[in-house]
């Protein structure tokens, strides 16, 4: 009498990586055993894939900046003219845009299903026949993501003084503007 067994493995379905689908089939066949014998098939498989992304990002800005106008003097003048000190002005515009994908590396495994076939025929009576299949399937993701940002701005901005003095006819005395702008953007996008 003949018999043929069957066992299907269907493993970790739903998760794919950046392999080919592993599918693996084994046959093996016993024929021809004495009586009171013992027949076993065995199959065993083991897989394994492990996937560690180590993203580390670091923004540094660091902005120092200084502007000073000019000192406008008009002084012991018999018709003194307008006396104006020019703008200071600062201005600091920073933009990051960082991006990381790990995606293409992120355990993608489709294992399918491992069909495995014993053929066992023409035992003795009394005789045990096995069929044993063991599979295992281990996937391990790490993913360590350090983000560091650090942004340091110090902006001065003096306008310059202005004097008429000591003059029979004095003109105009303007002092200019002083203005500080500071403009910073990042921008992190992490996938894994």
């Amino acid at each position: 009498m003949k018999k043929l067994l069957q066992a299907s493995a269907a493993v970790l379905a739903g998760i794919s990586i950046a392999v080919p689908g592993i599918v693996s089939a084994h046959t093996g066949s016993i024929d021809t055993t004495g009586p009171d014998s013992t027949n076993t098939a065995k199959f065993d498989e083991t897989n394994k894939a492990e996937v560690k992304n180590n993203n580390n990002l670091g923004l540094n800005n660091a902005a120092g900046q200084s502007a000073n106008t000019g000192d406008a003097k008009a002084h012991h003048n018999t018709t003194a003219g307008d006396a104006m000190s020019g703008d200071a002005d600062n201005m600091n515009e920073v933009s990051a845009d960082v991006s990381v994908d790990n995606s293409g590396s992120t355990p993608s495994w489709n294992m399918g299903s491992a069909d495995h076939s014993a053929d066992i025929s023409n035992t003795g009576p009394d005789s045990t026949n096995k069929v044993e299949v063991k599979t295992k399937n281990t996937v391990k993701v790490t993913n360590n993501n350090n983000v560091n940002i650090s942004n340091s701005v110090s902006q001065s901005a003096n306008s310059g003084d202005v004097k008429v003095s000591d003059n029979t006819t004095g003109g105009n005395a303007v002092s200019g503007n002083a203005s500080n702008h500071s403009t910073s953007d990042f921008t992190l996008s992490i996938t894994n």
